[in-house]
């Protein structure tokens, strides 16, 4: 069974429809990528999956339960966890008081301490400078406590928007490891992503978004070789 399921989702702004029936589902502990041009719909459609919007037609289903009508806050308590595109930090608070931040729920916090070892494990820079204002951090580094945020939550879905957005194509290649570090560990994740290179490298499956509809959607090594997502994407 899909962890998540997407059915025939519309959504969009104001008036302003920017989906028009997308439906997509994410395997258990597979890493699924979203890519797609600027404007497409990819961060309408994750505001929509976490609760921030209303959809206008559709439904969003979570272990078997249908959530559509569910609150964003409900959805993260159930383990439906984004991090958001341009990170949204507490830039005057502390690195550790950003990760106690993510640590919300019930769950999380009873095993606080095991997460934050985890974490600390795959970002040691964040244990070297914990007590740091994360407003003081570079672009890389306060990308890399958004995840760990994240992570914090006790995630079963982790959602990801624009994971790679503002880096250097060093930093951008590290944050991509460590997904693959973390698909090891079993968690399932959504990714959206511009850099459609490297999203294709590290997911499982793929689902390519056009004018706010799902336009191709396969294996990711299959749409990497696709003649047309290399020619509209990769420029090959």
């Amino acid at each position: 069974m899909a962890v998540m399921e997407v059915h025939n989702v519309a959504s969009g702004y104001e008036g302003v429809q920017i989906l028009w029936g997308v439906s997509l589902k994410l395997e258990p502990g597979r890493l699924t990528t979203l890519v797609g041009s600027n404007g497409v719909g990819k961060t309408t459609l994750l505001k929509t999956v976490m609760g921030l919007l209303k959809p206008l037609a559709g439904t969003v289903t979570f272990q078997g339960k249908e959530v559509t009508r569910m609150s964003a806050h409900a959805r993260a308590k159930a383990g439906m966890v984004m991090v958001p595109e341009g990170r949204q930090l507490f830039t005057d608070m502390s690195i550790y008081e950003n990760l106690q931040m993510g640590a919300f729920s019930p769950r999380a916090r009873a095993s606080f301490k095991n997460n934050l070892d985890k974490v600390y494990e795959i970002f040691p820079r964040l244990k070297e400078r914990a007590n740091q204002k994360a407003g003081t951090l570079s672009g890389g580094e306060q990308q890399m406590v958004a995840v760990a945020r994240g992570l914090m939550a006790e995630p079963e879905v982790l959602m990801l928007d624009e994971l790679s957005l503002g880096l250097s194509p060093l930093l951008a290649l590290n944050l991509f490891e460590t997904l693959t570090q973390l698909k090891k560990t079993g968690l399932t994740m959504l990714l959206v992503e511009q850099n459609v290179t490297m999203a294709l490298a590290v997911s499982d499956y793929a689902y390519v978004l056009a004018e706010g509809r799902v336009h191709l959607e396969g294996p990711a090594r299959e749409l990497s070789q696709n003649d047309e997502v290399r020619r509209t994407y990769l420029g090959i």
